[in-house]
């Protein structure tokens, strides 16, 4: 493999720390200029980027890019788009994947009735399956959600023992459905979705409790206005820290600091000080 500089620069003194948690670097569309788009979410302040696999082949891309550069994390997981056509043994390969010392989560997993990809009841076994092996590793994970409100949260109350705990990520539902996903102990992120113009979300933004709040880009889709159309990336976390700072009535560096703090937290993390510490 091509090894990229291995030491994080540090983050100036006028720049907010932050922890982008969902951002699919994997993307063909970041294939020419990886490097650049990584120096730039540095620059702005983006120390740790976690990167959410969707199948076994993109986990081994984003595995490639961990093991290029310092500061990226992983998970392993079967997006509900690629729950239909899986082996037999899919989840003991995704145990085995796991092993990885970058990997700090299961996902992206969840449901999606939006597009019919995959029938609902396959979808169901692939999350139930995977929440199982989640615990068993001790692994938080990272749930997509797309038209299956009562689905999904009905599955992971199942699953709720006490020692399930996740990331709700790309926030789009309404107040209520947050309340009911914070009773189950989750974390909730929002994307660029919180800035567009037509967005409801800051009801839902001022309700989330500071310890169960994380930010993410999900690039390179959702991009922020004023970039919408284009493709997103990394270093826009700080657009969306503003949207957060607004709908809360707090400050850039309050958002920063606590999202952060969570990030590190669920994710286990290390903090960007010792990221070298964690390279196998």
């Amino acid at each position: 493999m091509i090894t990229e500089n291995r030491s994080t620069p540090p983050a100036s003194r006028h720049v907010n720390d932050y922890v982008d948690t969902h951002c699919h670097l994997f993307w063909e569309t970041f294939s020419d200029d990886l490097p650049d788009v990584i120096a730039r979410a540095r620059e702005a302040g983006v120390r740790q980027m976690l990167i959410p696999a969707t199948d076994f082949a993109t986990f081994e891309q984003a595995a490639e890019i961990a093991d290029r550069f310092e500061g990226i994390f992983l998970a392993a997981g079967i997006h509900p788009h690629d729950a239909g056509e899986l082996p037999p043994d899919f989840i003991d390969r995704l145990r085995m994947l796991a092993q990885h010392p970058r990997v700090a989560a299961i996902g992206e997993i969840g449901l999606d009735y939006y597009y019919d990809f995959t029938a609902p009841h396959v979808q169901h076994r692939v999350l139930n399956a995977q929440l199982e092996l989640a615990k068993e590793l001790d692994l938080p994970v990272i749930l997509h959600n797309r038209d299956s409100d009562e689905d999904l949260l009905a599955i992971v109350r199942e699953h709720q023992d006490g020692t399930l705990n996740g990331q709700f990520h790309c926030f789009s539902s309404g107040a209520e459905y947050a309340l009911r996903v914070l009773e189950t102990g989750f974390h909730i992120s929002f994307t660029g979705n919180v800035t567009f113009k037509k967005s409801r979300l800051d009801p839902v933004l001022s309700l989330v409790p500071d310890d169960r709040l994380l930010i993410e880009t999900d690039a390179p889709f959702m991009t922020p206005v004023p970039w919408r159309g284009k493709r997103n990336e990394p270093s826009y976390i700080p657009r969306i820290a503003e949207r957060y700072a607004e709908a809360r009535h707090q400050s850039v560096e309050h958002i920063a600091a606590v999202t952060s703090t969570n990030a590190r937290r669920l994710f286990a993390l290390p903090s960007p000080e010792n990221t070298s510490d964690h390279h196998e």
